[in-house]
């Protein structure tokens, strides 16, 4: 019996079109139900009262927009649960991110949806809207059914394992002082912020590859060419983060002319993003290319870029314009990857004029050994990895949170973040000598390429717009668990994603 009333989408349509023709009404609900719970129950009882027939459609795996590790039960799962309920119908799964298509095709009489749905503000993603434009275009209605209520995401947190019992600790002392409105408002509230992002303009290219073995002549590894694809990185993929969450983005960066990916790069930024490009003639735009195994496993990168220091003229032309609007912006963001772009007589500029420098100096293949926060004698936010902390105070045994603040002082920073990866991450606020520890927020790890990025970035952000320290590392840590299930910069974080995740976390 349960087998019977899972059905394909087509299927679901034929099947309401007879009914309509039949006189009897048909009931939609759509969702997640990832974890069926007594308020998902009551909600489709209520709704099956509203009319002759409830059809249900769930959100495929892949749509469900609700941070990593989500959802918990695959989709076939959650549609065999829903079937087995008596007053349930028909169950589809949907493979689109919203349920319009589903309106569309079904035509419901009744489109059913939570209380907390009746206040179209407070939906994240801003669906339900043009759902509900939908169904009346069709001559349907939209009912709000008032149940008791539990939060899938909440139990899942508490009870199914997802994680650790020291991120459960962390989150559950964070809900008593900030709620998921609250921060997303305070997020809001940063778009006015200007920011300026200064950086390398990096080309990532991806080379996806199937394993052949060892070759006959050698020890070597042979792999089998698949496809390709090129992401706008460095600086650039800052820049596409940040324009997400500020109206006002400027990146300014070198392009090379041999040759330059501009009309590449233009394409790829946000539309609301202001580029300044300077040109270094007769060198390559820098490229990382690296070749990829089927588990996003990295074999091997080549580097085409300029090793060596910035023209002399050139140098001075980007100083001249830095120094002309760096005052003009809230916050400076600059991710120093040490290839050439950020040269001393610019850190000069920076740390003379801006109002709020966030900086990041990556150590990479290209850099390694000599390229070090200290070049900078002054930060407002700095936010390293864990080696690039230690490689810049020689110290590999001490404590981390000592090491930290060591370099904090150093470089004249009131705040600095240690990345960690699989262990979180760690604010220390130099000015109360607090010291906020986030544990990692993914459960899963795509590609790790740009989360240090994304992190600085969100921080950059949240610090300069006068954000509390243990809420800023928060977001950031947030917005990075975000950012690992993504191949590297083929999207910026969204506001939705982010604020949906929040709201998960926090339930």
């Amino acid at each position: 019996m349960t087998k019977n009333k899972l059905l394909t989408l087509e299927d679901l349509a034929e099947k309401a079109e007879r009914l309509r023709q039949k006189g009897r009404r048909v009931v939609l609900c759509h969702g997640v139900f990832d974890l069926i719970h007594a308020g998902h129950i009551r909600h489709l009882q209520r709704a099956r009262e509203q009319g002759d027939e409830l059809f249900v459609t769930i959100t495929s795996d892949a749509h469900v927009n609700k941070g990593p590790g989500r959802p918990v039960f695959a989709a076939e799962l959650r549609a065999e649960m829903l079937a087995a309920l008596s007053c349930v119908d028909c169950v589809a799964i949907n493979h689109k991110p919203t349920a319009i298509n589903v309106i569309e095709s079904v035509k419901p009489a009744v489109y059913v949806k939570g209380s907390d749905y009746r206040v179209f503000e407070k939906d994240l993603t801003g669906n339900i809207l043009h759902e509900k434009n939908a169904v009346e275009s069709h001559g349907g209605r939209v009912h709000y059914t008032d149940e008791i209520t539990f939060s899938s995401s909440g139990l899942i947190n508490e009870y199914l394992g997802v994680f650790p019992r020291e991120t459960k600790d962390y989150l559950q002392c964070l809900k008593r002082t900030y709620t998921p409105d609250g921060i997303i408002e305070k997020i809001k509230g940063l778009s006015d912020l200007r920011v300026l992002v200064l950086g390398d303009a990096i080309i990532d290219e991806y080379h996806y590859t199937a394993p052949l073995g060892q070759t006959g002549k050698g020890n070597i590894l042979a792999v089998k060419y698949e496809s390709e694809e090129q992401f706008a990185g460095g600086a650039l993929a800052a820049a596409n983060h940040l324009a997400q969450f500020s109206n006002q983005v400027t990146v300014a960066t070198a392009l090379g002319t041999k040759p330059s990916y501009e009309e590449f790069i233009r394409g790829k930024l946000a539309p609301s993003i202001t580029p300044q490009f300077f040109y270094v003639e007769n060198e390559p735009t820098t490229i990382k290319r690296r070749f990829v195994d089927p588990d996003m496993a990295k074999l091997f990168e080549v580097y085409f870029f300029k090793d060596g220091q910035m023209p002399r003229k050139l140098d001075e032309e980007i100083c001249r314009w830095v120094a002309g609007v760096v005052r003009d912006f809230d916050v400076v963001v600059v991710p120093d990857f040490g290839n050439g772009f950020i040269t001393q007589k610019m850190v000069e500029v920076l740390t003379q004029k801006a109002k709020f420098l966030a900086v990041n100096t990556q150590v990479n293949s290209g850099n390694r050994g000599y390229h070090v926060i200290h070049r900078y004698p002054r930060a407002d936010f700095v936010s390293l990895n864990e080696p690039e902390l230690r490689l810049a105070s020689h110290n590999r045994h001490d404590p981390l949170e000592q090491v930290a603040e060591q370099v904090a002082r150093r470089v004249g920073a009131s705040w600095i973040a240690v990345t960690r990866g699989t262990k979180g991450a760690i604010m220390t606020e130099l000015k109360t000598s607090q010291i906020h520890h986030v544990p990692a927020l993914s459960t899963k790890v795509v590609d790790r390429i740009g989360a240090g990025d994304c992190f600085l970035s969100m921080a950059a952000l949240c610090l300069g717009g006068r954000l509390s320290a243990d809420l800023a590392v928060f977001v950031a840590s947030v917005a990075a668990a975000l950012d690992v299930q993504i191949v590297c910069n083929r999207e910026p974080i969204q506001p939705a994603s982010l604020f949906r995740y929040i709201t998960t976390l926090l339930k």
